[in-house]
């Protein structure tokens, strides 16, 4: 199943009330996500205000345009526009970076004809 990560900055003044904001997300917010192909999202959150996101999706920027064309994603969108930082200083939440693929343990393990999961059983 394809993944992505990409990073944005939330203001660090802001952390507390992002956090808040996200422990419950409006119920059709969540439903337009899965809607558009989003499963498996997460984010991550660390105290200078670094955003990570992680989610599974068959496209991203399908899934992105799909969720982007739904009216409460407008809204959700500006309601956490004054959360975030972008490279020239204003606030926004367009400002995904995603980050390219640079390791697979399962990958490299697999192309080595090597099972993905460590061994069990009794060591002895």
């Amino acid at each position: 199943m394809p993944r992505s990560v990409f990073t944005l900055q939330v203001r660090p003044d802001r952390l507390a009330e992002y956090r808040e904001r996200h422990a419950a997300v409006w119920p059709e917010m969540l439903r337009a996500l899965r809607d558009a192909g989003w499963r498996d999202y997460e984010l991550y959150l660390r105290d200078d205000g670094l955003l990570v996101g992680v989610v599974e999706t068959d496209d991203l920027s399908a899934a992105q345009a799909a969720v982007d064309a739904t009216e409460v994603s407008a809204r959700w969108e500006a309601s956490m526009a004054p959360f975030f930082v972008t490279g020239d200083g204003s606030g926004s939440g367009s400002g995904k970076a995603e980050l390219p693929l640079v390791f697979d343990l399962d990958a490299q393990l697999t192309a080595l004809g090597e099972p993905t999961t460590a061994p069990t059983g009794d060591p002895s």
